[in-house]
């Protein structure tokens, strides 16, 4: 069956990505990563709702897919630009 969106952690993701992006730039990135993470978090989501039918009728499901794989390097990389955020002392909106 496939993973629940609430256990799928952040894959590591440096931060020398973000070491050039100005305070702006890094809350344009953030909320860039914010809306993909909802997408996939929806996707993850269907996915498991067509395993547990697929497992109802047939007795077996899907395991995870790219929406899993995905999710977790956007989650890694959304906590790489908060830590840069932070690095650079950025104002709150």
């Amino acid at each position: 069956m496939p993973t629940p969106t609430s256990q799928i952690t952040g894959a590591y993701t440096s931060g020398l990505n973000y070491e050039d992006f100005d305070c702006n730039r890094l809350r344009v990135e953030l909320n860039s990563l914010a809306r993909r993470e909802n997408q996939l978090v929806v996707a993850q989501g269907q996915r498991i709702k067509t395993s547990q039918m697929q497992a109802f009728w047939w007795g077996y499901g899907q395991g995870d897919g790219m929406e899993a794989s995905e999710l977790a390097n956007v989650r890694g990389e959304k906590e790489a630009v908060r830590t840069a955020i932070a690095t650079k002392a950025c104002p709150t909106i």
